[in-house]
């Protein structure tokens, strides 16, 4: 069995899909890169059992084969090669890898594909097709909103549902809240799943190169994300997602406008004084004065900024976690942002200010206030 192929695109193939490669598996197969070689084409996968990524590119190939080859070790050796044609030569009994290049031979051992776990396919699934620079963005947004709580997996991926009207991506960690929509994204009928964090960072770092569309299809224990020459296969995260919807305060009397990047710089500046407790920033609206205040008692450490802002509804005192809220600032895009509130001790609503952000965009995020200090 024999293929010829550059160095350079072999390497930049197998790097896009390297992210999702097990380091400490107790199946070694796992460290390995699957090969497939068919006539004058090459499939490349790697997995972790949950998750396995697929790339197909063109190849110098006349006999079909199939072999698994360490990972850790193929790549080394490509990045030690300048631009230049390499020759696999693999022996088909004992699975003897022999890499053949302008500067000499390598010899190396490969395993049994047999081995390598089954690539899961969907079958009876439902599907629909998203704009990559879409999902990269929806990933964005929420994935950093996801929790880490063991005993509640599910709040640990992302809720996307799909259906005639919108595509909807949610993630919370209890603490606060991302509600991404898209009107212009849409499926034949109404459906939904919870994908977990690995595959959706592994979609976000391949996404950001990709022009086009994403086939995505689903049944109820796989996701799949097709684009360009990769294929994307993810187990779904088992369980059913908490109703989000309804703790998301539909009165919102209280609305303060400002430009994101004075408060977001401001919130920043000011936390560096704060408890490392809570990280609590207190804002003190009054007319069309927002001002910032932030202590930590242990320390005698203290901050306070003054900003002009335009505010809508009675003088308010509310708190919140500064990280949360930096974080969520900094996942806007719009010049200047909305600040809806109804109570010092209910959910703060973020929105991107609506003259300047995408029409088909909907999108909206929740934070938690913190028990002020007196």
């Amino acid at each position: 069995m024999k293929f010829i192929i550059s160095s350079s695109t072999l390497l930049k193939q197998l790097q896009a899909i390297s992210g999702v490669l097990s380091t400490n598996s107790s199946l070694p197969i796992l460290e390995d890169f699957l090969f497939e070689i068919s006539e004058g084409e090459l499939k490349v996968f790697a997995s972790d059992l949950d998750n396995t990524i697929s790339t197909t590119f063109k190849a110098d190939a006349a006999e079909p084969g199939r072999v698994a080859i360490p990972a850790k070790m193929l790549l080394e050796t490509l990045k030690s090669f300048p631009e230049q044609p390499l020759t696999f030569l693999i022996n088909s009994e004992n699975f003897g890898i022999e890499i053949a290049s302008g500067y000499g031979k390598y010899k190396l051992n490969g395993h049994d594909p047999e081995e390598f776990p089954r690539i899961p396919e969907i079958e009876d699934g439902a599907g629909f097709q998203v704009d990559a620079s879409i999902l990269f963005s929806g990933i964005n947004k929420t994935i950093f909103a996801t929790g880490n709580d063991d005993l509640r997996p599910v709040m640990s991926g992302v809720f996307m549902q799909v259906g005639p009207d919108h595509m909807t991506m949610v993630a919370t960690d209890s603490h606060r809240l991302v509600r991404y929509r898209r009107l212009d994204v849409k499926a034949a009928a109404d459906a939904s799943f919870i994908l977990p964090k690995k595959p959706l960072n592994l979609l976000k770092n391949l996404l950001g190169y990709v022009d086009g569309e994403v086939a995505v299809s689903f049944n109820a224990k796989n996701a799949s994300f097709s684009f360009d020459h990769i294929n994307l296969v993810c187990r779904l995260i088992d369980g059913r997602y908490p109703n989000y919807e309804a703790v998301i305060p539909k009165e919102n009397p209280y609305k303060l406008t400002m430009a994101r990047q004075d408060l977001m710089t401001s919130i920043r500046r000011v936390a560096i004084f704060s408890s490392r407790s809570t990280n609590q920033v207190k804002l003190n609206i009054q007319g069309s004065e927002l001002q910032l205040t932030a202590e930590d008692p242990d320390y005698s450490n203290s901050a306070s900024e003054r900003l002009t802002c335009q505010y809508e509804g009675e003088d308010m005192e509310i708190a919140f976690n500064s990280k949360f809220i930096t974080e969520m600032l900094s996942n806007l895009e719009t010049e200047r942002v909305n600040l809806n509130m109804s109570a010092p001790n209910r959910a703060g609503i973020l929105l991107p200010d609506a003259d300047t952000s995408d029409k088909d965009e909907d999108l909206l995020m929740l934070v938690m206030p913190v028990m002020l200090n007196n």
